[in-house]
């Protein structure tokens, strides 16, 4: 397995890294690096994975992340598949508070700006007018060169600073508390239940895998997620399934059957525990398809 965590983010002629990302899918390794990040989504579809979040990605998923903030693309298994014919498209950001300079954010007209990086230490979920605004800026940056690169950087992180378009995507407290070591460990988790979620996952199973007893790995994972392992499983499965619903090919019953639930009472119970909604309601409300 390569390191998960020497992502080449630096620049050695730019103040801040600029990366055009055009692969068969993203990166799949989870991972954290100590450089704030704003990406877009151009083409693709996955689970994505930010702090103790889970959720659904397709194209126009546009981000802020602080520092150290571990997280993770996970396209779509077919995007895996020898042949397929897709690919991914992505526009990422890589800087440091002091890219600029050490105290440039600490000077009082730099207020707004100094507020959105300590927002970004939760992630924040970008939408709107706003989302549309910074993929455009994002495409149209890397034709920029100069001052007018600095500038025109620094006025995507001000319209972010201003807007209220936006949802902060970890848990509030949510604190990374995973060591450089453990990266690997969390790799093998992520690996496993990506690729068993449709089946009966078998905790002992995946346990095993990271050399601990159940009970420990138990332990382990909650104190590193703020979740229990289950409840990680479950939220997988719903992501799953609100992508299903979105496309609008299958019944509810047979979405149900295909993210993983033997049953639809606790298909429909755990929907709405996690969405908010019902799985009826949700496609209803979003689905291309007929119910």
């Amino acid at each position: 397995m390569k390191p998960l965590l020497k992502k080449s983010v630096e620049s050695a002629v730019y103040s801040f890294t600029l990366k055009e990302l055009i692969e068969p899918h993203f990166d799949p390794n989870w991972h954290f690096h100590p450089h704030y990040q704003l990406f877009t989504v151009l083409e693709g579809s996955g689970t994505r994975f930010i702090g103790d979040n889970i959720k659904h990605f397709e194209a126009g998923d546009t981000v802020f992340l602080g520092p150290n903030v571990p997280h993770l693309w996970q396209s779509d298994r077919v995007y895996f598949e020898h042949n397929s014919g897709l690919r991914t498209h992505g526009i990422v950001i890589y800087f440091t508070e002091d890219f600029l300079g050490n105290g440039f954010f600490e000077k009082s007209e730099m207020y707004g700006l100094k507020q959105l990086l300590e927002s970004g230490e939760r992630g924040l979920d970008i939408l709107g007018s706003t989302r549309e605004y910074i993929r455009h800026e994002l495409q149209q940056l890397s034709h920029s060169e100069g001052f007018e690169r600095i500038m025109k950087f620094l006025a995507m992180l001000h319209e972010l600073s201003q807007s209220t378009e936006y949802e902060y995507i970890a848990s509030f407290g949510y604190v990374n508390t995973h060591k450089v070591s453990e990266t690997e460990r969390m790799q093998k988790v992520h690996e496993y239940v990506m690729k068993h979620f449709k089946e009966e996952v078998r905790l002992s199973e995946l346990a095993s895998l990271v050399s601990m007893s159940d009970s420990a790995f138990c332990r382990y994972f909650k104190s590193r997620t703020n979740k229990t392992f289950f409840d990680f499983i479950a939220e997988i499965r719903i992501g799953h399934a609100c992508k299903l619903l979105h496309e609008g090919h299958l019944s509810v019953t047979q979405v149900a059957y295909e993210s993983g639930y033997n049953t639809i009472s606790n298909f429909n119970r755990q929907f709405k525990e996690i969405t908010g909604k019902t799985p009826f309601m949700y496609q209803k409300e979003y689905a291309k398809g007929p119910i």
